[in-house]
């Protein structure tokens, strides 16, 4: 069957890919449709065609499927903000549970019941505390759109209000739409500073505070079951969990490029009354090495917790050589964390006793995932 763009085709729903699009086929052709469930029937525009896949617009709902609900955000299925709102909550938990045990099956070749069911969150509206803004020219109707960026095209979604935002997040939207910036093409980084903490204007925090302390106690359980006496918190940041952990370890110490982010840390541990720690400025390969075997191996639980696109090979090799008693790595990019657990564990060095999923971001495609990786006894390198 030869497709084109701009075609009509009906397909029924048989999976939800990572990243959110519905999955149909129109004989053993692929075909992408967002905003879609399983078991649904629907009529979509061909949008895109490539050598091995489409893309199609949902026009509508034949067969609709009982889990389905009506999206309470005017902009959704325009903004590219969220994917899932058109899900029942479990359905959201489930659909994400399964996406991350295929990703850990087909890019780790890790066994599916390594994944643990997905962390709920107690606020599944209102619950980010940073977002960005951008303002865009709009020629057809000659005025300032200030929102996110369209799901489908590169254009700016003019938009009141964000229903996954914080109420705060949501009275700094207003401020800025009353107050626009002088021409389009501007960013604009909003947030709500976390209580307790200093955070730079440049420095990462997690943007959920609602489900932040259920973060913070699986990542202390697995810590509390390695048995481990000592902490290396790699790209540590502000300081967050090597902090927060302090008092389950004899001693850590948080490791960072950004000397900015760990003046602050060091304020942070200060303030927070964490004295059994200390912050090195420095890269993750070049530091790393020194600090397992001060601590000694056995005795030691290195913390994971890299930008989305994973961790450096290095950092990998010299856990592979070093073997610390324990990683864990926390990640909200489970594809690059699978690819990363595979090297890591290559040849039996290590192993993977779990992976926790936690929805730190209901309504949208993202999932925070913390894994728990001991040494192996006996293994061989490779």
């Amino acid at each position: 069957m030869a497709l084109v763009v701009g075609q009509t085709v009906q397909l029924t729903i048989t999976d939800i890919a990572f990243g959110g699009e519905g999955v149909g086929r129109l004989d053993d052709f692929v075909v992408f449709v967002a905003f879609t469930l399983v078991g649904e029937t629907v009529e979509a525009e061909l949008m895109e065609v490539k050598k091995n896949f489409a893309r199609a617009r949902l026009l509508r709902v034949i067969e609709a499927s009982p889990e389905r609900v009506t999206a309470p955000c005017p902009y959704f299925g325009r903004c590219g903000g969220c994917q899932y709102q058109h899900m029942e909550y479990g359905t959201q938990l489930r659909v994400k549970r399964k996406q991350v045990a295929d990703l850990f099956e087909r890019i780790g070749g890790f066994p599916r019941d390594v994944v643990a069911p997905v962390v709920p969150c107690p606020q599944p509206y209102g619950y980010r505390n940073r977002v960005m803004v951008r303002s865009q020219w709009n020629k057809p109707e000659q005025k300032l759109n200030i929102g996110f960026i369209r799901w489908d095209c590169g254009l700016v979604e003019d938009i009141e209000q964000c229903l996954i935002a914080e109420p705060a997040i949501n009275e700094q939207i207003r401020h800025v739409r009353a107050h626009p910036p002088p021409k389009g093409g501007i960013k604009v980084v909003l947030r709500v500073a976390p209580e307790g903490w200093e955070v730079p204007r440049d420095s990462f925090f997690q943007n959920n505070f609602f489900l932040l302390p259920e973060l913070v106690q699986q990542v202390r359980g697995m810590l509390k079951r390695g048995g481990a006496r000592h902490l290396i918190d790699l790209f540590c940041g502000v300081g967050f969990f090597g902090i927060e952990l302090a008092v389950d370890v004899e001693s850590f110490v948080g490791v960072e490029y950004d000397r900015m982010a760990v003046a602050t840390a060091r304020r942070n541990a200060s303030a927070r009354g964490a004295a059994n720690g200390e912050f090195i400025a420095g890269s993750a390969e070049e530091v790393l090495p020194g600090e397992i075997r001060r601590f000694s191996p056995e005795a030691t639980s290195v913390l994971l917790d890299p930008p989305r696109k994973g961790c450096w090979p290095s950092v990998l090799e010299t856990l592979r050589e070093q073997r610390p008693a324990q990683v864990i790595y926390v990640s909200c990019h489970p594809a690059t964390m699978a690819r990363d657990l595979n090297i890591l564990c290559a040849g039996g060095v290590f192993s993977l006793v779990q992976v926790v999923p936690l929805d730190m971001f209901p309504q949208t495609q993202h999932v925070e995932c913390v894994a728990d990786v001991r040494r192996s006894p006996v293994a061989r390198t490779q």
